[in-house]
């Protein structure tokens, strides 16, 4: 994680986030993040090395990670042998542990991948918290979801990098929650993705649903504006209003190659 400078007023805001549940950092300067979704500063915020997590404190499942994920880091060769996930201490909110998803029929889903921060042991850690998970069918998981991450690795290849939106979508909570803390099981999942290439900006998104059935990715994509009336959230806004409007309501096949 990059070093961060910290006004007096910062840090007590920092202090502040932090004893109400969630550990926030303001951002450095004037440093655009063009990964982040719209959100509000009571919004539980939490900042890792290498992605930022918004924290649904009330379904005990992230809302939403961002990142940007480049042409190196894509190529990374760290090992993920001998991680697993584990409760994040420093954040002060109710979280999964193992007990709830042991025999709970559900796989500890990333939603920003290990497979994304090879780049760094720690970052890489940093991806195994609790904080990060949902339960996620186990066939969606190794499957048709899978086949979707590594596809975004391949763009960030071919494109140079990607900024990656991925969350749950709660839905009807058709499945429930599981163990003594209550986890929510969402009903499908989401990415929402952005290119900059030959100086314009491309955009797509993805729903799977959580369920074991092959989802393949012609028919899986829509735009960016469908999975925002579908998720209530406000991908990227930090693109000027005319470009968003265009990059977010249409999808450029051709491009994508899918």
């Amino acid at each position: 994680m990059m070093l961060r400078m910290f006004t007096i007023g910062s840090i007590f805001i920092c202090i502040l986030q932090t004893l109400v549940g969630c550990i926030s950092y303001p951002d450095a300067g004037n440093e655009v993040r063009m990964e982040l979704p719209s959100h509000s500063d009571t919004d539980c915020i939490i900042e890792y090395n290498g992605y930022t997590v918004s924290y649904d404190e009330a379904a005990r499942i992230p809302a939403w990670v961002a990142y940007e994920l480049t042409t190196d880091e894509a190529n990374g060769t760290i090992s993920r042998s001998g991680k697993n996930f584990r409760p994040d201490d420093k954040a002060k909110v109710v979280q999964a542990d193992n007990y709830d998803y042991r025999s709970s029929g559900w796989s500890r889903g990333h939603m920003a991948p290990a497979g994304d921060f090879k780049w760094d042991d720690r970052a890489m850690w940093d991806t195994f918290f609790y904080t990060n998970c949902c339960p996620q069918d186990e066939k969606l998981n190794n499957g048709s979801w899978n086949v979707l991450e590594n596809k975004v690795r391949t763009w960030a290849r071919q494109f140079g990098s990607v900024f990656v939106v991925t969350g749950p979508i709660v839905g009807q909570n058709q499945g429930g929650k599981i163990g003594t803390h209550q986890i929510t099981v969402p009903d499908a999942f989401f990415k929402a993705l952005l290119v900059y290439k030959d100086e314009s900006y491309h955009g797509i998104a993805f729903v799977m649903f959580n369920n074991p059935t092959t989802q393949r990715l012609p028919e899986s994509y829509l735009s960016i504006n469908e999975l925002e009336k579908i998720s209530g959230l406000d991908f990227f806004p930090n693109l000027d209003d005319n470009t968003e409007e265009v990059v977010e309501d249409t999808v450029e096949l051709g491009f994508w190659r899918i």
